[in-house]
């Protein structure tokens, strides 16, 4: 038997823009594209693939928070078909 061999990207980016005070966690890579983004909070939004997988988070105005904890629960995603 033959399984076909997947590239996962299993790693974790984060990149801060100063100027636009804009925090950006990468869960996939760079390049890929969201096909939903979704509010989890105001200034907090999360980025999912067409799949519903988690691929980013950002978050605005991020210097405001990190001096304050942040915390929030994402929602179930379905898988879009």
């Amino acid at each position: 038997m033959v399984k076909a061999l997947r590239k996962e990207w299993n790693k974790m980016k984060i990149e801060y823009d100063s100027e636009r005070d804009l925090l950006y966690i990468y869960f996939a890579e760079p390049e890929k594209k969201a096909a939903e983004t979704v509010t989890i909070k105001p200034g907090v939004y999360a980025d999912f693939d067409r799949d519903g997988k988690l691929i980013g988070i950002e978050i605005i105005d991020a210097s405001e928070l990190m001096g304050k904890k942040i915390e929030f629960t994402l929602p179930e995603q379905r898988a879009v078909v």
